[in-house]
Parts: C-alpha cells; structure tokens; sequence
C-alpha cells in the first residue's frame, strides 16, 4: 500500500513538472504590451529607404547614420519630405549621433526611432512585450530609385529576422554573455511568461507584408499555391514567427485591402496598379462596415507621375461609403486554416471589410481565439466579434488625448464583456506618426518609474517639447496620458502584457494537430 501510494505521488509530481509554466502559477505578468512596431525597417525595401540601424557591431556611430541621399541638407530626400510634409520639398541636418538635432523626431518617418538603447529605456518603463513585424514591400522597393538588394519580400524578411537575432545576440554580448541581455525573442506563451518573470523583454516576431511566400497576382492570376503556402509557413514558424497579416497594402492572392486615404492612398493605389495590374475596385457598401474612403483629392508626387501608363491616370471613385469588391480568396481560407493548426495569431488588420468578414465566420466557426487588431486598421464594428472569439485590439500611437479617446471608447464593450487590459501598437518606423506634444501636457522627471529625461550623444529630449520622438519616450507619454485619464487608464495598460498571452494561450489551446 505504502508503495503504491508513493509511486501515485511520484506520477503527480511528475505530471506537475511537465506541465506548462502558465498552468503552474496564478500570478498574472503585470507590464505594458505594443502589439505593432518594426525594429528592422532599415533592411527591407531594398535596403536604401530608410535611414539608421537598431544597432551596429562598431557602436552607435556607425549605427544611427542618415541615408547618403540625404546629406548634405536633406533637399534630395524627396520620400522622407513627402512623407513628413505632404511635398517633396524640405531640408534637414542629416547629422544623426551625436547631435540629433532634426531626428529622431515624432513625425520623421524615414529616420531610426528603435535604436536598442531606446527600447531598453521603454522596457526600463514598464514594457514587457514587443511584437517586431518583420516589415518590406516589394512595389515601393521597386518604386525607390535606390536600393542595394533585392526587392523581394520573403528575402527581406528572413534577413529581417536574422537581424533581429543578432540584436538579441548583440545586447547579450553587452550584458554578460547568452541569455544574460534583457531582449529575449520567445515562441510561445509561456516561454514569455517565463522570461518577463526574469525582469526581461519577450520580443514576439509577426510579419506585415504585401506578397506572403509569393502570393501577388497578376490581373487575378495567383503567383503561389497551397504547397508555397505550406512551405512558407512551415519556414516561417521554424524562424519563430508567430503572428501574421494575410495582405497589408495591396490586393493579393490572399486577401483584399482597407484602402489607404489621401496623398498616401493615391500612392498605395499606383502600388496596387503596379503590383496586381489593376487600381483598386471600389463597390457601395451594404452595411454598417466600410474600408477607408479614397480621396477625391489625392495626388501622386511629380516623382512618381511617369510610373502611371501612358494615357492612364488615377481612377475617379463614385461616392463614399467605399468598399473593396475583394474578400478573402480560397487561398487565403487556406492559410488561415494553416496559421490555426499551427497556433498563430491572426492579424485582422489591412483586410477588407469583406475579407475581415469572412475570416471572423471562420474563425468562429473554429472557435478559434488568436486574433487581433494591433494598430486601428479594421472597422470598429469588428470590436465586439473579436473581443467574443478571445481576441485583442489594441490602438495604433495616437496623440495623447485621441490614445485616450480610443481606450475610453473600447472600455465601454470590453467592461460589457468582462476584458481587461488594452495596449498599443507604437508602429515606429513603418511611415507612421509617432504621438505628438500635447497642448499643456506637463509632464514632469523624473517620471514615476524613476526614469530623467531621455539623452543620447549631445542630445536631451523632453516629452513636453518632442512628444515621442522615439520608442524610448513611451513611459514619458504614457504618464502624460495618465495625467489625463487616472489610475483606471494605468491599472488597464499594465493589464496589458497579461491580455496579449492569453489571448495566444487561447489560440495554442485550438491548435489543430
């Protein structure tokens, strides 16, 4: 008796070691969760757009250097004017380290905002888990007049992804050796757990791009199969990626798009010309969801009018309500069926409504949690469907008051449905405007955490002054934030990191095997 009785207790302790570590504690992660953000911009779109790397074997000198189209005053750096002033026009001390003084800054979109040491004082702040899309685009790298590699995505994001080990590698060699640096790359939920239980950074890797594993088309001819897209995800989860979009800025063979307004969407739509051989097909919408509406008013830069067909200009769109006549294709139904039996997160933004649509009905019909809204691109209407399935929305960088709108504004459905913890996707470095000052913000340092100002080379940035001119000037906007809203908005954030994990503990839990 005696003898069975230890072997039974012997079974249950082995049962409880080899169990996973999230089943094994009650105590939820505490820390703030950006959902979207993109460290390695610099190494895609042919290599030559963007300006600055997240680090430099050689040091910081050698890392956050401007482009050398942009010396010697920044008038030939047509993209970054385009993007920062809406005119080609402009002109900017190219000087990065150690001076800084025209960039980093909150609305320079071509210039590094994610240089480590930076992320280091975000996570030094309260972050505790990034997601870095591995970010490309293959039309715009054509589009670029310069660039020193290939244009192709799948390229540029295994490149993408090696960086990003070796600045995992890079900060180890600064702390100590392996294992020793607070960014940690992690595959899994509880590898997560496990490493913001350290005191360290869990990087989750995603990918946001155009033409996944080849799937363009050509006037609706695909350019991939089923067997690519096994090959592709089967490659892509080995290298530890596991969040993806489906299609991002143009109609693929995948997915139809949320279309892109104003002067940049008239610059998308020549990219969806260029890449599937046809501008974007426009219908009524039905019901209460919609794309983003087409300008009326957009204009391509001068740059890029002779990339239109002789006799070919923008398209004239009827009345908004506009939406894509593009759903989700029966390859694109096919990968999501991939991403569920591998436990990958589902990124629902960039999809048409009707793409959005259809992929909820499969995921419902599923039952299948891992999806989400990382940075305000999908219809508002979705909200109370994903939040229903398991799934997360967090709010791309808005100013101040507009981040706080948009909390306020989620807090009511997901109070409704009993969810805690919100976050936020930073988006640096992927041509989005990082949160201005805000109007009698008053932030003082140091802040709560502890943290002064923050400094680099000769150069000291106050949030009141710069807003987040670069990924390490987060805490500082959250405290102006929490200026505004209180300790619920804070007690939300923190809850953050927690709600991330489980809604991919959730999604693993699905997987089909």
């Amino acid at each position: 008796m005696v003898r069975r009785l230890v072997i039974l207790l012997a079974v249950v302790w082995i049962a409880v070691a080899a169990a996973p570590a999230a089943s094994r504690t009650a105590q939820p992660v505490t820390g703030y969760v950006d959902t979207h953000n993109h460290l390695m911009s610099n190494e895609g779109f042919g290599g030559a757009l963007f300006c600055g790397k997240t680090f430099h074997p050689d040091g910081i000198a050698r890392a956050l250097v401007d482009c050398l189209d942009h010396h010697p005053n920044g008038e030939a750096a047509w993209f970054e004017n385009f993007t920062r002033t809406g005119s080609p026009l402009g002109t900017h001390d190219p000087v990065g380290y150690p001076t800084f003084r025209d960039w980093p800054a909150n609305d320079s979109m071509t210039h590094q905002q994610n240089y480590y040491e930076w992320i280091e004082r975000a996570w030094r702040g309260g972050l505790r888990i990034m997601v870095n899309d591995l970010v490309t685009n293959r039309q715009l790298c054509e589009i670029y007049p310069l660039k020193n590699r290939s244009c192709d995505e799948m390229t540029a994001i295994r490149l993408e992804a090696q960086r990003t080990y070796d600045l995992q590698n890079h900060i180890d060699a600064k702390s100590g050796g392996p294992g020793t640096g607070f960014f940690r790359i992690v595959k899994s939920p509880d590898e997560a757990r496990q490493v913001i239980a350290a005191g360290k950074l869990a990087v989750v890797l995603g990918i946001e791009t155009s033409e996944p594993f080849g799937c363009r088309t050509t006037l609706g001819i695909p350019h991939c199969t089923r067997a690519q897209i096994d090959r592709g995800l089967n490659e892509m989860h080995a290298l530890g990626v596991r969040s993806m979009f489906l299609c991002h800025k143009y109609d693929n063979a995948l997915c139809g798009v949320r279309f892109d307004s104003g002067a940049q969407g008239a610059i998308v739509n020549l990219g969806n010309l260029l890449s599937s051989g046809s501008f974007w097909r426009v219908e009524r919408c039905t019901g209460p969801e919609r794309d983003n509406t087409i300008s009326p008013d957009g204009v391509l830069p001068p740059v890029l009018n002779d990339l239109l067909p002789p006799g070919v200009g923008l398209p004239v769109y009827p009345p908004a309500p506009h939406c894509n006549t593009k759903g989700l294709t029966s390859l694109g139904r096919y990968m999501l069926e991939g991403m569920i039996s591998r436990g990958m997160m589902v990124e629902i933004d960039h999809m048409s409504v009707k793409a959005a649509d259809q992929t909820l009905d499969l995921l419902e019909s599923r039952g299948y949690a891992g999806v989400i809204s990382s940075h305000s691109w999908t219809d508002p209407n979705y909200f109370r469907r994903i939040y229903q399935l398991g799934g997360m929305i967090t709010s791309i960088s808005h100013d101040a008051d507009d981040f706080v709108d948009s909390w306020r504004s989620s807090k009511t459905l997901r109070d409704e449905l009993g969810k805690t913890g919100y976050g936020y996707g930073l988006d640096a470095y992927g041509l989005h405007v990082l949160p201005a000052p805000r109007s009698g913000s008053a932030v003082t340092y140091p802040l709560p955490t502890g943290q002064d100002r923050a400094s680099t080379g000769q150069r000291t940035w106050d949030y009141n002054v710069d807003g987040v001119a670069h990924v390490g000037l987060v805490p500082d906007w959250i405290e102006d934030m929490r200026a505004i809203a209180g300790d619920g908005f804070m007690q939300d954030m923190a809850a953050g990191a927690e709600a991330y994990l489980q809604t991919w503990q959730a999604a693993m839990t699905r997987a089909i095997h």
